[in-house]
């Protein structure tokens, strides 16, 4: 029994962008600095940190600007796609989403809590293993997704 895919919604998917930072007082925020300076605004973030090194995962409001920036200033980066959800009853939407995605037997990697929707609903990143399944799966469970045109401003 598969996941058909013939009713859910389609759109350029969520780009985010892995860095990784040197473990230092303001390293993050010159990245953001940088960012904000050209009018990219950071939607949601998420920080792994260890002895010598961050690894910080962005999502932003500009994701071909982002790109040209790391280029130009010779900043190292990862692209991968994700799924972005809207929750629409909070912690219960939430217990519902994580129902789906083992129902589908698909593993989440990382998850994060992106900036608050214009409509006031809490929005969750997603990295599972597939994220085209992932996102099939949740529509197919009641899911809104959102899409990178959803998230630009």
């Amino acid at each position: 029994m598969g996941i058909e895919d013939s009713a859910v919604t389609k759109g350029d998917p969520v780009k985010q962008f892995s860095l990784m930072l040197e473990n230092r007082i303001g390293a993050m925020h010159s990245m953001i600095k940088l960012l904000n300076d050209s009018k990219v605004y950071v939607l949601g973030f998420s920080i792994q940190d260890s002895f010598d090194v961050t690894i910080l995962r962005l999502i932003v409001s500009d994701p071909n600007l982002t790109e040209t920036l790391f280029i130009e200033k010779g900043i190292p980066y990862v692209v991968n796609e994700i799924v972005v959800i809207q929750l629409s009853e909070g912690s219960i939407s939430l217990t519902q989403c994580l129902a789906t995605l083992s129902a589908a037997e698909t593993n989440i990697h990382i998850s994060y809590p992106l900036n608050i929707s214009d409509e006031g609903r809490s929005l969750v990143a997603l990295s599972a293993e597939d994220a085209d399944f992932a996102s099939v799966a949740l529509q197919n469970g009641g899911f809104k997704l959102l899409f990178q045109g959803d998230l630009s401003r």
